[in-house]
């Protein structure tokens, strides 16, 4: 499909994130016009996210520091700059966090969602993409998971904030004839990756000889999705949300298919990083699921998504990029035994 046309821009919020940038540079990479929006969040340092925007220079690109529960101000950004489509992801991240500050997640995460939405339905923007999560599937028993397995119940406030946001796409596709595609993401790695997170946090703390929190017995598992794999499926659900009727509303699973256990983890980054792990034994933390695998029967059918990287070979390149970026690092607190696991 031809890119958007010059005038009408395709808009990413959370651009100065881990797949936000990603995704920013593939349509950059395409020929399209982006605008990207971020406000900072403190999650993380902002060194981060500036390095990632850096990556971004084009004459293509706008950028704009704008907090999506600000709602006039992302009015006025529609106002201006007229989105043919947007891809929503910006939200509070992190299943353990988001039990320590229920309130924050749900403010943010959903009131920025339906701000997103009423200017997309007030600015006449028809084509809509909701980053949503595995972390929706909870402890379902049956696996792999499907997009029309039961999801009633999630066990952490992020998990039930991103259910929510399904919902109220849903309910904003059936009202004002918005097409939008809902992508549930399993656990994405690669070069940039949030600090925050298992395999970014577990390469330094190996390559730096610290202790490795194990929460658990290490049989817990992630499906681990390699970004280009998670951007080469976005962008198909945007092709296909696009060219969709009006009303369309559809969730589609975007993962490896492939879980990993946490010992396997472990045992990889180790392999990859040259170094033996000190592992630190602690109990399971509230919130983590058993396990996330997902079914990509759906995605497969209907986008062609079909993901093409190993886990290995993921993990190779993430490791060659944290080499070349350590000092991006520097200023990045936090409690050591607190990566999240997806």
């Amino acid at each position: 499909m031809a890119p958007t046309s010059p005038t009408q821009p395709i808009l990413v919020t959370g651009a100065a994130g881990f797949i936000g940038s990603h995704l920013c540079r593939a349509l950059l990479q395409r020929g399209d016009r982006v605008v990207g929006i971020d406000n900072f969040d403190s999650f993380y340092s902002r060194t981060i996210k500036q390095h990632n925007l850096d990556s971004l220079e084009s004459d293509s690109f706008t950028f704009l520091k704008c907090d999506i529960c600000d709602h006039q101000a992302i009015s006025a950004a529609f106002e201006k700059y007229n989105p043919k489509t947007v891809h929503h992801l910006a939200a509070l991240a992190g299943v353990r966090p988001s039990i320590e500050n229920p309130a924050r997640y749900a403010a943010v995460n959903l009131d920025g969602l339906i701000s997103m939405l009423e200017a997309a339905r007030h600015h006449g923007c028809r084509t809509f993409l909701f980053a949503s999560s595995s972390s929706v599937y909870g402890n379902n028993t049956k696996v792999p998971f499907a997009e029309d397995d039961p999801v009633e119940e999630p066990i952490s406030p992020y998990a039930a904030t991103k259910r929510a946001g399904e919902l109220l796409c849903h309910t904003y596709s059936r009202l004002y004839d918005i097409s939008i595609g809902a992508l549930r993401f399993f656990t994405v790695f690669g070069p940039a990756q949030r600090p925050d997170l298992a395999i970014s946090k577990f390469m330094r703390m190996i390559a730096a000889g610290t202790p490795v929190p194990m929460f658990g017995d290490g049989s817990t598992s992630r499906d681990y999705t390699y970004i280009d794999d998670i951007i080469t499926g976005v962008l198909a659900a945007q092709r296909h949300v696009e060219n969709a009727s009006s009303q369309f509303f559809r969730i589609w699973n975007l993962g490896g298919s492939h879980p990993v256990t946490l010992t396997e983890m472990i045992n990889a980054i180790c392999d990859v990083v040259g170094n033996k792990p000190r592992i630190e034994q602690l109990p399971m933390q509230p919130g983590d699921v058993q396990r996330t695998w997902a079914d990509l029967a759906r995605s497969e059918a209907e986008l062609g998504y079909s993901p093409a990287t190993s886990f290995e070979d993921g993990l190779a390149r993430q490791w060659q990029w944290l080499q070349q970026n350590m000092q991006l690092f520097d200023r990045h607190s936090g409690n050591t035994t607190n990566a999240q696991p997806a």
